[in-house]
């Protein structure tokens, strides 16, 4: 198998082999100076004039103008590309739902996305795309709510017209878009079947966001290679698996698809050009406790591939939380997993890359009251939307919760109460990737006790704890440089 460390290491040889025959040169053309000089008569210089050239030196060993000196303390600006990143956008067709009984209770009892005002989001989403101007837009699988064909249909639609402001779309499939046999419809207080996409579908429906104009296509899966410019290549990649016709939570790549993707890393290096990869599951363990559903099977695999040919950046979705991690050791892998675009605070990733030693990310959170008021909506949700997202979420994790600990008979209903409520809040940090700000007060909080000594063994106390363990810092932003990462603070200066 041919690395590209190993062509670097080659391609040093000769450029070091190189410098040796040109120093060799510059040695000799020296020497014959210094010899035809010697034969010149020279005058020395006066002491008046040895000071003036001293005085001159100095000067300009000086420090730049003040004016320069401002921007000391900042990052360097990046000459590269912008993307954003939106993620789990879980979108329904509003055909499916006359949001009723049966559809209040999948919200109000599912995973917190607001599948209320999914429609609305979106389009808020969109028009800052559009006003923003990167040079793509991509989105990172579950596209649709449960794989519903028409809700793709209708979220292709919406894509087109970003498209049609000059700004490139790609997508991939998530675990929720394809052969999922939950599609569904949503009447009074029944449930119906919807049609459900099949992988045909999916690539037909979102022809033009990839699939048509992609350099290279997997025979196997429905991940492909896309030339965004003339230096960097976009790697986007399906890690979905099916059994039987039917999607399964946890991700994978199949072996023929890393023979696929071994020549295409092999082809950017010769190339000269640089690749940067997407996919839905992720690569790295980001949680402790959801590992088999959310990392992909023997992910080992592909971070040695990756590593081999010098690829230091991932971006992936899946998890709904905004996190970060990083491989250890030689050749490091950092991943950044963006959150659910509408699981609240509703946010999407935005990447300023040169490349994968230098590259700046953030979020931003989507600006629906902004976007209500420039509609007209008459909602009070949206138009209040800071003040309606947070509780929200806060109680669809207190009746998760609740639903859990009602086992416990020996708790209290007051135990209970207290119970949710910090679980609420804790997740609800942990969901925006600013679980450090509560952990200090969270981990003496009564209530985090009784996680632990009265609700054993089930998964929600080991979550828990998993959050405590976490927190060590904001996972809304990395900056990187010459492959080292930088703090910032509020004004935007480098934390020393």
């Amino acid at each position: 198998m041919k690395y590209k460390i190993m062509k670097k290491q080659a391609a040093a040889a000769i450029i070091i082999a190189a410098a040796v025959i040109m120093q060799g040169c510059s040695f000799a053309e020296r020497q014959e100076s210094q010899e035809a000089s010697s034969e010149i008569e020279t005058t020395m210089p006066s002491t008046a004039e040895k000071e003036e050239q001293t005085r001159e030196s100095v000067e300009s060993m000086e420090s730049p103008p003040e004016e320069e000196e401002k921007g000391e303390n900042k990052l360097r600006k990046l000459d590269g590309v912008k993307i954003i990143i939106g993620t789990d956008v879980h979108y329904l067709s509003q055909e499916l739902t006359d949001y009723g009984q049966a559809f209040q209770h999948m919200v109000e009892y599912g995973d917190g996305r607001l599948v209320t005002y999914m429609d609305q989001i979106t389009d808020a989403f969109l028009e800052e795309v559009i006003e923003q101007k990167p040079d793509a837009l991509i989105l990172t699988g579950d596209i649709s709510s449960e794989g519903e064909k028409l809700s793709h249909e209708e979220l292709a639609e919406k894509l087109r017209a970003v498209e049609e402001e000059g700004i490139t779309v790609l997508v991939i499939p998530g675990n929720h878009d394809i052969n999922n046999h939950k599609a569904a419809g949503y009447l009074e207080d029944n449930t119906y079947p919807a049609e459900y996409t099949l992988p045909q579908d999916f690539e037909a429906i979102y022809r033009e966001f990839g699939y048509e104009d992609c350099m290279s296509r997997d025979e196997s899966t429905l991940s492909y290679m896309y030339q965004l410019n003339q230096d960097i290549r976009v790697l986007m990649l399906d890690t979905c698996q099916y059994q039987s016709g039917y999607a399964q939570v946890g991700g994978a790549i199949m072996p023929d698809t890393y023979d696929w993707i071994e020549e295409q890393l092999e082809d950017a290096w010769d190339n000269e050009m640089i690749v940067l990869p997407f996919a839905h599951h992720n690569l790295l363990d980001q949680s402790e406790v959801y590992v088999q559903d959310c990392t992909i099977e023997h992910s080992s695999q592909l971070i040695d591939i990756l590593q081999g040919w010098d690829i230091s950046l991932f971006l992936s979705g899946h998890l709904h939380v905004q996190h970060m991690d990083e491989t250890e050791g030689p050749g490091t892998i950092r991943e950044i997993v963006t959150s659910s675009l509408t699981t609240p605070d509703c946010q999407y990733g935005i990447l300023e890359f040169e490349d994968g030693d230098n590259f700046d990310y953030r979020t931003q959170k989507v600006d629906v009251s902004g976007w209500a008021l420039k509609h007209g909506s008459s909602k009070m949700d949206l138009l209040q939307f800071e003040e309606f997202r947070t509780p929200f979420l806060r109680r669809v994790f207190q009746n998760e919760a609740y639903g859990v600990l009602q086992r416990f008979t020996d708790l209290t209903e007051e135990e209970r109460r207290q119970m949710c409520a910090f679980y609420a809040e804790l997740n609800d940090y942990y969901y925006q990737g600013r679980a450090q700000e509560i952990a200090d007060t969270a981990i003496n909080d009564p209530a985090y006790i009784l996680w632990q000594e009265k609700s054993y063994p089930v998964v929600l106390t080991d979550y828990v704890g998993s959050i405590i363990d976490d927190a060590d810092r904001d996972y809304n932003s990395m900056h990187v440089r010459d492959g080292e990462e930088f703090f910032l603070d509020k004004n935007g200066d480098i934390l020393k």
